[in-house]
């Protein structure tokens, strides 16, 4: 659950970011890497604690994102809008999703516009509902449109009448009964799952593995400039395996994925007031620099060196 205040109030919690930094190091319960895919970010969280769950809706930006849950934890998400397809555990779908991962499940998934969730998260985990059993990573399931419709009324009523019984000196056995609802509304849209193919590969672990073991190896040392051959080699399997991993959970190239995992230590660095742009160009592996200066401004909407600029100025 997330702590950021230990009394329990029925007054839901709202906190606003335009900085990607902020923003991961604010998550609780998960282990969060994230990128985005937009120059200027604007994400707002709202957060409602309960006993033994939290409920929260995120207002997110364009980005790809890799969640792993802490342990004995369980997370149910959905979405609370119609916006364009998402990428979640490498297949691009939208109806009605419902994701549900358990125990350090982890899940990638690659947002292209603006949208906008709601999660569940219990803890300890949810071993009594008969919710489906995952493993290394969330399952993605469809459920029925009036179950959709059904949980996103509730987040939404929920979040609009409990600041209403906020002053209530039954505000303890009103939060059991908040809870309640939400898990007897999750017992009803998995109890009306549409049977779906696509949902069979969207929960296949084997590519799913591989595309983690790249993720960690990457994020043990992001100083260090990893290049595919280092990489397959590390992890013991062939380059073309792994740029299938990452073409199906990132919907691009092995080769473009890496150099937009390197781009940015290098604005991290130029931000903190690095020596110089070439410094820390020719540090990441960017050797054309000309090339990576068009590539810097198309990804963050500004030049090294102004970037470089602004921070010798604050």
């Amino acid at each position: 659950m997330n702590d950021h205040s230990p009394a329990l109030t029925l007054v839901p919690k709202i906190f606003r970011f335009d900085d990607i930094d902020t923003f991961r190091s604010f998550i609780r319960n998960v282990q969060v890497e994230c990128i985005p895919l937009a120059r200027e970010i604007s994400a707002e969280q709202t957060i409602l604690n309960l006993p033994g769950c939290d409920l929260n809706y995120t207002k997110a930006f364009p980005r790809v994102i890799d969640v792993q849950l802490a342990p004995n934890t369980t997370a149910v998400g959905f979405p609370m809008d119609e916006g364009a397809a998402i990428r979640f555990n490498g297949i691009e779908h939208d109806r009605s999703l419902l994701v549900i991962g358990s125990g350090g499940a982890a899940y990638s998934a690659l947002e292209r516009t603006p949208r906008q969730y709601a999660s569940i998260v219990f803890k300890p985990k949810v071993e009594d509902r008969g919710w489906p059993k995952t493993g290394l990573s969330f399952n993605l399931y469809e459920t029925s449109e009036t179950a959709k419709r059904r949980l996103r009324q509730l987040v939404r009523e929920i979040l609009a009448i409990a600041p209403h019984l906020a002053e209530a000196p039954e505000v303890p056995g009103v939060a059991v009964a908040i809870r309640e609802s939400l898990m007897a509304a999750i017992d009803h849209a998995f109890a009306e799952v549409v049977p779906a193919k696509w949902t069979a590969r969207a929960n296949a672990a084997r590519q799913f593995k591989v595309f983690k073991d790249v993720q960690a190896v990457l994020s043990s040392d992001l100083a260090r400039p990893i290049y595919s051959g280092d990489l397959a080699r590390e992890i013991g399997v062939s380059v073309r395996t792994m740029h299938d991993a990452v073409q199906r959970y990132r919907g691009m190239s092995l080769h473009r994925y890496l150099r937009l995992r390197r781009l940015w230590p290098v604005r991290q660095n130029l931000l903190a007031g690095a020596h110089s742009v070439k410094a820390c160009a020719l540090a990441c592996g960017f050797w054309h620099l000309s090339d990576f200066s068009r590539i810097y401004r198309s990804h963050f909407g500004e030049s090294p060196s102004e970037t470089l600029s602004k921070s010798r100025r604050s």
